[in-house]
């Protein structure tokens, strides 16, 4: 793993970013109850991260990977989703994407999922 590959992007989304921390969702919100100050796996992950032109829910450098939490709105943007994954990807960045609705009803499954995928990552490094 690359160890905290810092990833260019336009400075004026450092102030939206930290609107976006101000304004969280509910599912933003409990999902970073659980993966603040390393508790998920001894990782460190960010809040509302700016990246190229754009601003990803949560991210661990040491991992390369965001998560990206789906309700309503990222259905009616999901060719700007796709757009924008891609780009990201093209960094070496990873995307889990998690329902909004499956965060807020089942966080166990949603924490399982994130930890299968980060053992599985360790696994083929």
């Amino acid at each position: 793993m690359t160890k905290n590959r810092i990833i260019p992007y336009r400075e004026d989304l450092k102030a939206k970013a930290r609107e976006l921390r101000k304004n969280s969702t509910l599912s933003e919100i409990l999902l970073w109850q659980e993966i603040k100050e390393r508790k998920l796996l001894g990782y460190q992950f960010h809040r509302q991260v700016p990246m190229l032109d754009f601003i990803v829910d949560f991210y661990s450098h040491e991992l390369q990977l965001a998560i990206e939490i789906d309700g309503d709105s990222h259905n009616q943007n999901y060719k700007y989703d796709v757009k924008r994954q891609a780009e990201l990807e093209q960094y070496g960045v990873q995307f889990i994407r998690i329902d909004d609705k499956e965060v807020k009803r089942n966080m166990n499954n949603v924490l399982r999922a994130i930890e299968h995928w980060i053992i599985e990552k360790q696994r083929i490094l």
